[in-house]
């Protein structure tokens, strides 16, 4: 594994997963979050968001978690792995809104600085959506990257995250599992 994407809905657990895996395989983590937030919570723009993702896939090895699923496809195009942490929206939803009390409106590190964390009306309807919006097309994409001959982890609940992670053996990943989780 050099090249691996996370993917999942939001609250999945896609940024604490993707720092653990990366503190294990000693790769570099890319949240694409970062990517596209500026600080106040500003879109950089499409252009700009492909250009910066463009360099980070240039690179010879990393891991790159989030969702946007307009880019997926692309992001596949140059990983060996893709790990779908496949979660139940009621998961994700509870974790949110946990991990909203828990930072009480600080930064987190899967984001720009500026751009504290807050309940958002919106973005619990979005991560609600993502079985009618996204799931079908990640779906889709990952079968085409499985039949392709690439490896594809999809884990579809905590006990399977943390078995997982158990088997890399990343005692990050064990503290870290039960934590709010980006």
């Amino acid at each position: 594994m050099r090249r691996v994407l996370v993917v999942g809905n939001c609250g999945a657990g896609k940024s604490t997963f993707a720092r653990a895996l990366g503190a294990h395989a000693g790769l570099p983590v890319v949240h694409l979050d970062k990517l596209w937030w500026r600080p106040g919570w500003q879109e950089v723009g499409a252009d700009a968001f492909d250009a910066a993702l463009g360099n980070e896939l240039a690179r010879d090895a990393w891991i790159i978690e989030g969702n946007f699923t307009r880019t997926l496809a692309t992001r596949l195009e140059r990983a060996d792995t893709a790990i779908w942490l496949d979660l139940s929206r009621h998961l994700c939803i509870a974790r949110i809104l946990r991990r909203v009390l828990a930072s009480r409106g600080r930064d987190r590190l899967d984001m720009p600085d500026g751009c504290p964390d807050r309940l958002d009306l919106a973005f619990l309807r979005w991560t609600w959506a993502y079985p009618t919006r996204s799931r079908a097309k990640t779906a889709e994409l990952l079968d085409a990257f499985e039949r392709a001959g690439r490896r594809v982890v999809r884990l579809r609940s905590p006990r399977e995250v943390r078995a997982w992670q158990d088997r890399f053996g990343s005692p990050q990943a064990r503290e870290t599992t039960d934590a709010p989780m980006a």
